[in-house]
């Protein structure tokens, strides 16, 4: 529920920002903002978390991670929210048979059921056939991919280190490479911007502390279609 609502929070926060910024710089203020209240957290938490017995990992993931997040705020302020979301909700079906293969958790035929529900799903939005399918469909298609590839190696993580470790070298990873791929397009947004600028630095941090916790507590291919509930969530929100 944490992680569903701060997605949410973060997709509307972002939407409100592209108004003045592009989806880079989007993310570097999304990842400076992240980064920034680290501290905070690790000052109350401990600073013991930031210890990891896999870096390799945490910087890879980090990495996916941060070209992920690209093709999802790339598509929030090119297509309707809802598309973006329905897309994006290839992540589980993906997150399932990398699981599956990955990780060996078992593959039922109710879950291979609702991965053929979930691809007729992503058919329905794209409408092949029917409209000319929009270029930052296929751009959010592979962000849900890769989506799907950070939650598998989340689950091996969590094996070994905390959700505030993995949130930790996600933070500094991604400000590193927004800082390199923003360049010169850096942009200050206005006054009235600020409050989702926080928002959507807090919410990156909140989602995944969330979904840290649910993966390191169940299998990946039973949390990530509760996500799903995410859609009908959105859809409101975009419509209102």
């Amino acid at each position: 529920v944490g992680a569903i609502l701060s997605f949410v929070l973060m997709a509307i926060s972002a939407r409100e920002l592209s108004a003045e910024l592009s989806a880079v710089q989007i993310l570097f203020w999304r990842s400076l903002t992240g980064a920034l209240l680290m501290p905070v957290v690790l000052c109350i938490c401990g600073w013991s978390h930031i210890k990891t017995r896999q870096p390799g990992l945490q910087v890879a993931r980090g990495a996916i991670h941060f070209v992920a997040q690209y093709g999802w705020f790339f598509g929030i302020t090119m297509i309707p929210l809802a598309d973006v979301f329905a897309l994006e909700f290839t992540a589980p079906i993906w997150t399932v048979l990398f699981a599956s293969l990955f990780l060996a958790e078992r593959l039922s035929v109710i879950r291979l059921c609702a991965v053929g529900v979930g691809f007729v799903g992503v058919l329905i939005v794209l409408r092949p056939g029917e409209q000319m399918i929009e270029p930052a469909a296929f751009v959010v298609l592979v962000s849900a991919g890769l989506y799907a590839i950070t939650y598998v190696m989340v689950k091996v993580l969590t094996r070994t280190d905390s959700a505030l470790c993995i949130m930790f070298y996600m933070s500094y990873v991604q400000l590193a490479l927004a800082t390199v791929v923003v360049g010169g397009e850096f942009a200050l947004p206005s006054l009235a911007l600020w409050p989702w600028v926080f928002m959507v630095g807090a919410t990156g941090l909140t989602a995944h502390f969330c979904m840290a916790q649910a993966l390191s507590r169940s299998n990946a291919s039973v949390v990530m279609p509760l996500d799903f509930f995410r859609l009908p969530m959105i859809m409101l929100v975009g419509f209102w």
